[in-house]
């Protein structure tokens, strides 16, 4: 019986253009008088893109060899088929166009604006190229739908939540730029991830799964639930550090009507759509099938529950915190008051 491999249109779509492009610029290179790595109206390179304004998006399907286009094929293969199927092919095709064009835009005048500063040629040349933003903006999308997850890796001898990928894959990218050379890695990986992060939590319009929505036809702009908040992404220690940074960042932004500010409603519907969420089912990444395990389901609305208690435990004791030292002048007035009515309740049999 023929295998049938069970793929939604535009990410198979993406499929075929990864490999068709790839094929191109191997052909072109080799057949070049002088071998290159990539062509120029293929992949970005600041001295000649200009010219080739196509290469924004184009860059981010291209692979110059068989390790990174093979990772790329995993990725578009499991996590377009996901958020395809969990989201809807408009869009996930809007997400895809932003996630690839603006950090290729910007990596472009990054690199622009270093060769202007240093007149180092190496940098006018640079290739720009690959799926690493695509990479790290599916890595995000799956923290904010599927964060407590857990993936086994080596026969389960590694067991890491799904919450915890972007800051790892930002990290081994950040680590490579400097030890390996690959300083694009290193701008692409931290601009797809904030790119996404930036869409998902302030301007993706997505239907209503939270009960307290009125209507059939109810919609949330973005994601204000706790667990999805910046500082989330990373280790406890280091969110404290985060914490004032990205509150002033975002006041800044509210400021600037960049975005519009979260309301109390708001974070409660957040927190909800999270919940419901996580008990609907999404699509398996491995199977294709709708997420039909109960006991997983149940599992991950038990830890999405317990984050949420705790969230409002912190909470609730940052409220008692602040109102304790307006209740702490009180006490000794009390005391003084039991005091003198437990002396006159002792010296009245006496006087008797």
């Amino acid at each position: 019986m023929p295998i049938r491999i069970n793929l939604p249109p535009l990410t198979r779509a993406l499929l075929v253009l990864l490999l068709v492009l790839s094929l191109l610029n191997a052909s072109f290179s080799v057949r070049s008088l002088i071998r290159v790595q990539a062509v120029p109206f293929l992949a970005i390179i600041p001295a000649n893109s200009l010219k080739y304004p196509w290469t924004t998006l184009t860059a981010a399907l291209l692979e110059t060899n068989l390790v990174s286009f093979a990772i790329s094929a995993i990725t578009i293969f499991y996590g377009g088929r996901y958020l395809e199927r969990a989201w809807s092919g408009q869009e996930f095709a809007k997400f895809v166009l932003f996630v690839t064009m603006i950090p290729n835009l910007l990596t472009f005048a990054i690199y622009c604006l270093w060769y202007s500063l240093t007149g180092n040629q190496v940098r006018a040349n640079t290739i720009i190229n690959g799926n690493v933003s695509l990479e790290a903006a599916f890595l995000v999308a799956f923290k904010q739908l599927v964060p407590e997850h857990t993936v086994s890796l080596f026969r389960a001898t590694i067991r890491i939540r799904v919450k915890h990928f972007p800051a790892v894959f930002v990290l081994l990218n950040s680590l490579s730029g400097p030890l390996l050379g690959t300083d694009t890695a290193f701008f692409l990986s931290w601009l797809g991830f904030l790119t996404s992060w930036i869409y998902l939590r302030f301007y993706r319009v997505a239907p209503s799964l939270a009960t307290t929505a009125t209507g059939e036809d109810a919609v949330v702009k973005g994601d204000a639930s706790d667990t999805f908040a910046f500082s989330h992404f990373f280790p406890d220690p280091i969110q404290v550090v985060l914490d004032p940074l990205t509150d002033s960042i975002y006041k800044t932004m509210v400021a600037l009507k960049l975005c519009a500010p979260f309301s109390e409603d708001a974070i409660d519907q957040s927190n909800e759509q999270a919940s419901a969420r996580a008990e609907g089912g999404l699509p398996s990444i491995m199977t294709g099938g709708r997420g039909g395990r109960a006991g997983g389901r149940r599992e991950e609305a038990e830890r999405r529950r317990a984050l949420a208690l705790k969230a409002l435990d912190q909470r609730l004791n940052a409220a008692a915190a602040a109102r304790a030292p307006a209740e702490a002048p009180t006490a000794p007035t009390v005391s003084a008051t039991t005091s003198e009515a437990a002396e006159t309740n002792t010296t009245e049999p006496v006087a008797a």
